[in-house]
């Protein structure tokens, strides 16, 4: 987290921090000489404190998720170098992918590994009191949640412990969950966080109120809880302290943790990174690698190519919304407005994601792997079209799903929506897609709603709705888990 960076790398080195699934034979080797248990940690508050950083160091490394979540959809291509270039990219975009997927591998492991460290602190909830510890039970949990419905939205069931850290040999005698399940789980943690955290955070990037009721109203919509969704999702639009923001700087480095931030991910350019811990990077990775390959101009700096948006996507916005080139860079355009001088990657379709576009910073290490760009996980704007498209489809208000969603078509400059009952609905699916696009969601979208068979190139229904479980992870369970229907 940017905000607690300069401690992080001492925590990470203490905490046993990886899920035993997925575990690295080169990563034991480089952590067995440290080791912590319930006889000599968490025996003051500063303990707990430092093993909350552990868990929400593990969110910088979701940065996977966003670039796949988009890459899989309709919104964007591939791209890269070369068709070779980072393979499972390439694979997820034609929906070719199998269980053999380095890229999937790390989402699985990732965000196992995020829930272990989470599993690790509640597992010793109880063994310290001091004031203020159900602050700290709180966030942790909110946590748990945000892996764990990440894990769902990708992988369908998963294994759950309770409050407990997975060990060596679970694998074999604990069976995935059933979706009610791991839902039933996401929902008691959040409700939890709703119920003992404040709407304003003691730091910038911890999790609040206000962040567990949007997650809690995101789960109950991708269950089609509508009624749920919407109760939930309204009452933070009206007690929260949230507000839509100035659309032309949303995304520049000044407004991170503005007033429309609900839910951010924190990343740094202060410490250098590598490609051998992709998920050690305090940086930004999603950022570099969806940058204009060989740049040379101003605003911007160099990347990789990857996850570049496709015609179809930037001909939806209208000619007078305002988010199409806040959101989508013509580089054509943008070329011989400044200068700038580029290359063309694979799948090249001339524009890119300028959201998460590397800007010109003093980062350090390599710049591809250290930006500094937040990931706004959670924006108000999605809260508002999320509680219209539970209110609309749960057949609750119509009236006042069209209130949400036109103050996000007001801010892009557009007019009023005077849409009803499945006209709504269509127009609601539409807004998610502009107002979101690049942010990670349009997969999950499509997917939830039915509609991804008919949008996505290669996408066989029965099988593409989830990804598959790594294959190490079914081998391990030596049957005990079945691999997702059609891989």
């Amino acid at each position: 987290m940017k905000i607690l960076s300069s401690k992080f790398k001492q925590i990470l080195l203490l905490l046993p921090l990886i899920s035993f699934l997925g575990c690295s034979e080169d990563y034991l080797e480089k952590t067995e000489e440290y080791t912590i248990d319930s006889e000599n940690y968490f025996n003051s508050e500063d303990d707990y404190n430092n093993a909350l950083i552990g868990v929400y160091d593990l969110l910088q490394a979701t940065y996977v998720n966003v670039l796949l979540g988009e890459i899989a959809s309709d919104n964007t291509l591939s791209g890269g170098e070369s068709a070779t270039d980072v393979i499972g990219f390439q694979q997820v975009d034609e929906m070719t992918h199998t269980p053999v997927n380095d890229n999937l591998d790390d989402i699985w492991d990732w965000n196992f590994a995020g829930i272990q460290r989470a599993n690790y602190l509640l597992e010793f909830k109880d063994k310290t009191d001091f004031t203020g510890k159900n602050k700290i039970i709180a966030e942790t949990r909110f946590l748990r949640a945000y892996f764990t419905f990440e894990l769902v939205k990708w992988f369908g069931p998963i294994p759950l412990k309770g409050d407990e850290r997975f060990v060596l040999g679970d694998e074999k005698t604990i069976p995935r969950a059933s979706l009610d399940e791991v839902y039933a789980q996401i929902e008691s943690d959040l409700q939890f966080a709703i119920d003992n955290l404040d709407y304003t955070a003691p730091q910038a990037g911890r999790a609040t109120k206000g962040a567990a009721q949007a997650l809690k109203g995101k789960a109950h919509l991708y269950q089609e809880e509508f009624p749920q969704a919407a109760d939930v999702l309204t009452n933070l639009i009206n007690s929260g302290p949230y507000e839509l923001s100035d659309f032309s700087t949303l995304f520049e480095y000044e407004e991170e943790n503005n007033e429309e931030s609900v839910f951010e991910i924190q990343y740094t350019g202060e410490q250098g990174a590598g490609f051998g811990c992709l998920q050690c990077s305090e940086g930004n990775v999603a950022v570099g690698f969806q940058g204009i390959r060989n740049y040379n101009g101003p605003a911007f700096e160099s990347g990789f190519s990857f996850n570049v948006p496709v015609q179809e996507i930037y001909d939806l916005f209208s000619e007078d919304d305002i988010r199409r080139d806040l959101s989508i860079l013509d580089i054509v355009a943008w070329a011989n407005a400044t200068g700038a001088t580029y290359g063309e990657g694979y799948k090249h379709t001339g524009f890119f994601n300028r959201k998460y576009l590397p800007r010109q910073n003093d980062n350090l290490g390599d710049a591809n792997l250290t930006q500094p760009n937040n990931y706004r996980a959670i924006r108000f704007a999605d809260v508002l079209l999320m509680a219209a498209e539970a209110l609309n489809r749960g057949n609750i208000d119509d009236g006042l799903a069209r209130t949400y969603l036109n103050l996000v078509r007001e801010r892009a400059g557009l007019d009023p929506s005077e849409l009803s009952g499945n006209n709504l609905t269509e127009a609601i699916f539409l807004e998610r897609r502009l107002e979101l696009v690049g942010e990670g969601h349009r997969f999950f979208d499509l997917v939830r709603t039915e509609r991804a068979a008919q949008a996505i190139d290669g996408f066989t229904s029965g099988k593409n709705e989830l990804f598959p479980i790594p294959l190490e992870e079914i081998e391990f369970s030596a049957g005990n888990w079945q691999q997702n229907p059609g891989y």
